[in-house]
């Protein structure tokens, strides 16, 4: 981030943009306002605004997968003032300098910040073209929350907060990096703004140094295009964005089930005896997962090939696993060691990203300082170019001979490594340009090889993401610390992210970082794991619940239990969420949006329409929990309790804080080991009642 980010800029009039003529309706129903800048071009929707200004890109990253259809306008210009007037909005243009006021239905949704400032008219320009790139501003009330911006681990309400959407390897849960991001935010006053950009973006939401009544946003991009919706609810705005950026599919059902894994099985007798005890234990599972190291040679990764020092034949080992009803997940990165042959062939044939300064490929080194004990260190690599279509087709294919072997799902891991602004692609872009968007186009690619080869239904988990990736499900939380924090902050990045429209989300049940084998950490991971849209029990070290201690494999198996019993559920969730945008687990701002006082309980969350989790965070049990108005019983006990108020629990620790409201059914079915070979609409249903 530049000192330019973190500092106070030094705002100057001169900068701001102003309008230099009145404006015109162009053919296709946009209204172009000169500028000294160039044209903008204001395009007005139903329920939407978009803002154009600059040098357009080429390329289409497809980002955006339907336009809404444009309204149609009346125009009345002159030198000062241009008001913009459809159906139902109105756009008040003021040209010296350029602001703007969005009226929906009579009500200001969005409109240029009144910061005012002693020695200009605004503190932060309403909109400016700067050396860095565009900067354009939004009004923010006193206390306004704002939610949304990716995966973020500190509070859901990024209000106060600097935030960068920028994807990293982040190595951890416990900074303002993250692996996901997405410049789309929203407010519960009604509106959402979202930037279509592959750039950095800086979001200033009310941070003080800025302005703490100011919304500014710095993309760093030649294009500035930004989209303000305009919604009743916070669902109605995640809502018009999802139909813009594209829905999620909902993932087949077997996905719904347990997934186990570690860094790493080292070699095939310790995978399959994990897999025979995990069936002599009774646990739920029904997918097992051969991370990176598991089955590929370090050294010459990643190129599909299994490791022949410990796989003499693969398909033999995938029969035995598929023989025990497991599901077989294989990890991949897209990076190609340049000690691999597939390295040199990239190369002649121009797939791997370049470097601009010598028409090489660029020779990606890792940083081993992030390694040290924990990982092995990697091999210096090559980075595929998913611009170039060959490229992206021989990636695409090379699918094809692990999913006839029975591979039934992906592990798409980093994709953050766009770093060097040397690095230049097949289609012209080069660093920081292409640095985000390289996750989307990478999962896009490895998606679609499971749509088209996979027997079971494409599904994977991708661990960096950038707007539009919530249409390869899912994404899963990498690496959390494995202590206290690390959970808390797993589970609300999921959270975060779910409030920028991507749905489904796992977390590293029992941390990834460090085998602390703390047994109630790990109990309480497993709880809270139940209650996402995927779930998987990962780290380094073993994550099998009879590795811990007795007494946490009895409590984490009646959790993971309780996983199988509540698929319908589930399923009903998770096809309501493909449908509408909204994630399976949601923040009590967006379930209770006319309820504020819910809306600070940010540990806890709504499980689909019906079921209010409240995670224990920290070691004893001890469980504070905020219950909306209305009645409302404790899941597990059926225990009254009343809403509009705080309760302290005490829980045991096979006990888990779930409430469901008086009168809601929640659809079960029985307890079972695995869901292979079963439709869970076809699964026996009984109905819990909360009486």
């Amino acid at each position: 981030m530049t000192d330019f980010a973190v500092s106070v800029p030094p705002w100057n009039d001169i900068w701001q943009l102003n309008i230099s003529a009145s404006a015109t309706i162009s053919e296709s129903g946009s209204v172009v306002l000169p500028t000294e800048q160039g044209d903008m071009i204001i395009s007005v929707y139903a329920n939407a605004v978009r803002f154009q200004l600059g040098e357009q890109r080429t390329y289409d990253y497809k980002m955006i997968k339907m336009m809404p259809v444009l309204a149609q306008v009346d125009l009345v210009s002159d030198a000062e003032h241009t008001v913009i007037t459809s159906q139902n909005i109105t756009v008040n243009i003021g040209h010296h300098p350029f602001t703007f006021d969005v009226i929906k239905d009579g009500r200001s949704v969005q409109r240029t910040p009144n910061d005012g400032h002693f020695v200009r008219q605004f503190r932060i320009p309403p909109m400016a073209k700067l050396q860095e790139g565009w900067l354009c501003s939004f009004d923010l009330f006193s206390n306004e929350p704002v939610y949304g911006l990716g995966e973020k681990w500190g509070r859901l309400n990024k209000r106060g907060q600097l935030v960068r959407s920028f994807n990293h390897d982040a190595l951890g849960v416990n900074a303002e990096i993250s692996y996901k991001n997405t410049p789309f935010c929203w407010s519960p006053e009604g509106w959402g703004v979202f930037v279509h950009t592959p750039a950095p973006v800086t979001h200033s939401v009310g941070y003080a140094l800025w302005s703490q009544r100011a919304y500014g946003v710095l993309v760093e991009d030649d294009e500035l295009d930004i989209f303000l919706f305009c919604g009743d609810s916070p669902s109605e705005i995640i809502d018009q964005y999802t139909q813009l950026t594209g829905k999620a599919p909902t993932p087949p059902d077997w996905s719904l089930g347990v997934i186990l894994s570690k860094a790493y099985y080292k070699d095939v007798p310790e995978l399959l005896e994990t897999a025979r005890q995990v069936r002599a234990q009774g646990m739920p599972c029904d997918t097992i997962t051969l991370d990176g190291r598991a089955w590929q040679d370090t050294d010459t990764r990643f190129a599909f090939e299994w490791d022949p020092k410990r796989y003499d034949d693969p398909a033999e080992v995938i029969a035995e696993l598929k023989a025990m009803n497991f599901k077989v997940c294989v990890w991949e990165y897209p990076l190609v060691s340049e000690q691999n042959k597939l390295f040199d062939e990239m190369a002649e044939k121009g797939w791997l990203i370049k470097d601009r300064r010598t028409g090489l490929p660029f020779r990606y080194q890792w940083d081993i300082s992030a390694f040290g004990e924990v990982l092995t260190p990697l091999p210096q690599s090559g980075i595929v170019d998913f611009t170039h279509p060959e490229a992206y087709e021989f990636w695409l294919e090379s699918h094809a001979p692990l999913f006839e072997l029975g591979v039934d799902m992906i592990k798409a891991d980093f994709g953050e490594q766009i770093e060097d602004p040397h690095m230049i692609a097949h289609n012209g872009e080069c660093g920081t340009a292409l640095h985000n968007v390289y996750s989307m186009l990478y999962n896009r690619c490895v998606y679609e090889a499971a749509k088209k080869y996979c027997k079971t239904g494409p599904f994977l988990f991708s661990r960096s993401a950038w707007t539009g990736q919530q249409c390869f499900p899912a994404q899963w939380g990498g690496d959390p610390q494995a202590d206290w924090g690390g959970l808390a902050a797993n589970i609300r990045g999921g959270i975060s992210w779910g409030l920028s429209g991507a749905p489904f989300y796992a977390t590293d049940v029992g941390g990834f970082y460090k085998d602390t084998r703390d047994s109630e950490l790990f109990v309480r991971w497993t709880q809270a794991g139940v209650f996402s849209a995927h779930m998987r029990l990962h780290g380094i070290g073993q994550r099998e619940p009879w590795s811990y201690s007795k007494e946490a494999e009895l409590a984490a198996n009646k959790a993971l239990e309780l996983r199988y019993k509540l698929l319908p559920y589930i399923h009903e969730t998770m096809l309501q969420s493909s449908e509408t945008g909204i994630p399976v687990q949601r923040a009590m701002v967006l379930a209770f949006p006319d309820d504020p006082a819910a809306w600070n309980f940010e540990d806890q969350f709504m499980f689909g329409d019906k079921m209010l989790v409240a995670p224990a965070y920290r070691p004893g049990g001890k469980v504070e929990v905020y219950l909306p108005e209305g009645d409302w019983v404790w899941f597990e006990t059926k225990q009254a309790f009343a809403g509009g108020k705080v309760h302290r629990l005490q829980c045991a620790l096979d006990q888990i804080a779930v409430f469901v409201r008086k009168g809601d059914v929640i659809p079960m079915t029985e307890a079972r080991e695995h869901i292979d070979g079963v439709k869970i609409h076809e699964l026996p249903v009984s109905e819990w009642a909360a009486k």
